[in-house]
């Protein structure tokens, strides 16, 4: 019963680790290439999958989820002779774990350095000005002959970032001073653009402020020729009234004569001198006019 007993339980044994081997948990986001005698046969994702052990092996396995291959520094040539440094990182997922297993031995070294080459391609159309402000440019470039060479081998290549762009101390120097002059050139031109319009401004105020100061001589000068004509006509009739006067009344001639007398002798007795005495040559005449004034009174009377 105890050999029996033995040839049982070692084929139980056998059993359960046949079972054991048979069964394949593959973990979340990824997949495994099984080879059946030696040859493709099926592709595992995640869960429980059954196999036949001793006949069915894993050959690969790939993660689902989206990976990052860093592209070392390297240094490289612009078309314009300058040697720079530049790095980047390239991020792919692995969409057919059969192509990836056996259309390239080495995946995400194969991508590395296909990135190497058409970084080297590209930057040498570029001069350094282009590279350092085009990574844009840079980066649809790698994408598009990345993702080109990547679907072959059973992969997605879905961003490339130009991560960092190193220059020579001596070449960046250089470039310091380029912009400095660039930005006192800018400066320059934006002090004389300032100065032109103010001298153009104040031209156009001078011009403005002698058209104003013309307009208002012209004005005056228009004033003052009607009030020149106004008390021209003021003046002719006055005369007028004065000659109908005196071709009615003899006397009013006499009137207007005393009347100014008097008024030269109020400015006379005015005057603050104390020293001398004004008799005038006509004081007879004065005399006969205020008699002439005082007649003509009575008349009006």
């Amino acid at each position: 019963m105890e050999p029996t007993m033995i040839v049982f339980g070692v084929f139980a044994v056998l059993i359960v680790f046949t079972l054991f081997k048979g069964v394949r948990i593959v973990p979340q986001a990824e997949v495994q290439v099984i080879e059946r005698l030696g040859r493709f046969h099926r592709t595992l994702d995640a869960g429980l999958n059954f196999i036949i052990p001793f006949i069915d092996a894993k050959r690969s396995a790939f993660g689902t989820q989206e990976q990052v291959i860093d592209i070392p520094p390297q240094n490289v040539i612009t078309m314009d002779n300058v040697s720079i440094t530049i790095d980047g990182l390239v991020f792919l997922r692995v969409n057919d774990a059969q192509k990836a297993t056996y259309e390239i031995l080495d995946l995400k070294h194969a991508l590395a350095q296909l990135a190497q080459t058409t970084l080297r391609s590209e930057i040498g159309k570029m001069d350094l000005d282009q590279t350092l402000s085009s990574r844009d440019e840079m980066n649809a470039a790698l994408l598009t002959a990345l993702d080109n060479a990547s679907g072959g081998w059973g992969a997605k290549v879905t961003r490339v970032e130009i991560s960092d762009i190193s220059v020579p101390q001596a070449v960046q120097s250089a470039m310091e001073l380029q912009l400095q002059a660039a930005r006192e050139r800018r400066a320059t031109e934006t002090r004389a653009t300032a100065d032109k319009n103010a001298t153009i401004a104040r031209a156009e105020g001078d011009r403005q402020k002698a058209f104003l100061e013309a307009e208002a001589i012209e004005r005056t000068a228009i004033a003052l020729k009607n009030e020149q004509i106004e008390l021209a006509n003021g003046q002719a009739e006055a005369i007028r009234v004065i000659s109908d006067s005196m071709a009615n009344n003899p006397d009013a001639a006499e009137f207007l004569l005393a009347k100014d007398r008097i008024k030269a002798w109020e400015g006379i007795a005015a005057s603050d001198s104390q020293n001398k005495v004004v008799v005038p040559y006509e004081a007879t005449q004065l005399i006969g006019g205020l008699t002439a004034l005082q007649d003509l009174v009575k008349k009006s009377s």
